[in-house]
């Protein structure tokens, strides 16, 4: 491989894991919510009765499917659809990481069971235990809690009525 192209490589891969690392804050919560539905109930009794190659095709068939948002949105960006391509980017990775999220949550110890995915895992969980030690990833969790926090208190003080709260230093 080309010596100059080994950074380039290597930031788009960085870039690729935190977008998805990002992502997942926000899918995982919706993930259980929608496990909660009762819709799924008869679903993950279905995803739950299959072998584990079964359940490994089921669980890259999102991937499969979903992952051409990605250079689809860099497109449309490229061409100077913004919006649009920020809208199919961010739909696409949510689904898809909604959906990888719970078949990985319903089936993990069947897909454990393979051992090239648990290799695969272990080689993802590795690199994104280095990630989540750096500076820069703890400053941006930092911050995404801040920001999580002050819209959470935002939203109930719009759902209660009250004004926003003001300090006063008059005694």
């Amino acid at each position: 491989m080309n010596r100059s192209l080994k950074p380039v490589i290597l930031v788009l891969a960085i870039v690729y894991f935190v977008v998805d690392a990002v992502l997942m804050v926000i899918a995982r919560p919706l993930a259980d919510w929608l496990s909660e539905r009762r819709i799924f109930c008869g679903l993950k009794g279905w995803i739950v009765s299959l072998r584990p190659y079964p359940t490994l095709a089921l669980f890259a068939f999102p991937l499969i499917l979903l992952e051409p948002a990605k250079p689809l949105a860099a497109y449309l960006v490229a061409t100077g659809h913004v919006i649009s391509g920020l809208s199919v980017f961010a739909a696409g990775e949510l689904l898809k990481l909604v959906i990888v999220e719970r078949l990985f949550a319903i089936s993990r110890q069947k897909l454990m069971s393979i051992p090239a995915f648990a290799w695969v895992y272990g080689q993802y969980r590795q690199i994104m235990a280095r990630l989540e030690a750096t500076a820069i990833w703890q400053a941006m969790r930092r911050w995404s809690k801040i920001a999580q926090y002050s819209i959470r208190t935002f939203a109930i003080q719009l759902k209660t009525s009250q004004k926003p709260a003001r300090i006063s230093f008059q005694r």
